[in-house]
């Protein structure tokens, strides 16, 4: 585990708290450790009945952490703790709930389209910057954007790097409401807290008829783990990550 990853269980909620505020909540390999390994225990855990992602006010998280990200792509991406943390995304079964406050952007961003709930706050600002970074989609974004707000937005978004703000996502149906800042986690977490009191096997049976089909979904995170590990070497990413460190020594 990782002093950057704050798990607290109240009743049958748990609640999983990014921080690291200097870095924005930037994800190291240990976070994303911490992450999978939060999820795994909700599912196998009787006791624990949804789950809520919350970050630090002003930044629910900036993505991975480059620094730490150009050294695991020395590794083969297979074993990255990165993609197993997607892949405990994709197919954890209790429901989540992201309570989005500041920056959510990367895998920030894409974390909250296998959430159930999304709630954020009027400063969320939302972008998933993969082609500008020499990279493509991953967390299934490829194949979850689409079918949930059009192809036409979904290229924009991904192909332009577009941001969009709490009110646009609301309107696109990818946040359910946008709450004052000061209310926000008591709110995801009280909405978490009535899914955590359904009960159990119709409220899990409903949840996977909603989402559709499993298979496909993994097997989106599958392809894009590969076209990600190619771009994750090649020359634009690269050069995309240098110009990132070198901005970033200079600040």
């Amino acid at each position: 585990m990782t002093e950057h990853v704050v798990i607290e269980d109240t009743g049958s909620v748990r609640l999983i708290r990014l921080d690291r505020p200097d870095k924005l909540n930037a994800l190291t390999s240990a976070m994303y450790d911490a992450l999978r390994e939060a999820l795994a225990e909700a599912d196998g855990s009787e006791a624990i009945g949804a789950v809520v992602f919350s970050g630090a006010p002003g930044a629910f998280s900036s993505g991975n952490d480059l620094s730490d990200f150009v050294e695991a792509s020395r590794h083969p991406f297979e074993n990255s703790p990165a993609l197993h943390f997607i892949r405990q995304l994709a197919r954890t079964r209790t429901p989540m709930v992201a309570a989005v406050d500041g920056v959510a952007v990367g895998i920030g961003a894409t974390l909250t389209l296998h959430c159930d709930l999304v709630y954020a706050s009027p400063a969320a600002r939302f972008r998933m910057p993969f082609v500008e970074l020499g990279l493509v989609p991953e967390a299934g974004s490829s194949y979850l954007l689409p079918r949930r707000i059009g192809l036409q937005r979904a290229t924009e978004i991904l192909l332009f790097s577009e941001p969009y703000d709490a009110d646009e996502a609301v309107r696109l149906g990818l946040v359910n409401a946008v709450i004052p800042a000061d209310l926000l986690l008591d709110h995801a977490l009280t909405k978490a807290g009535r899914l955590a009191a359904l009960p159990k096997g119709p409220m899990q049976a409903t949840r996977a008829l909603i989402r559709g089909d499993q298979a496909a979904l993994e097997a989106a995170v599958e392809t894009e783990a590969v076209a990600f590990e190619t771009r994750l070497r090649s020359p634009e990413a690269q050069t995309a990550f240098a110009a990132f460190l070198n901005r970033s020594r200079k600040t």
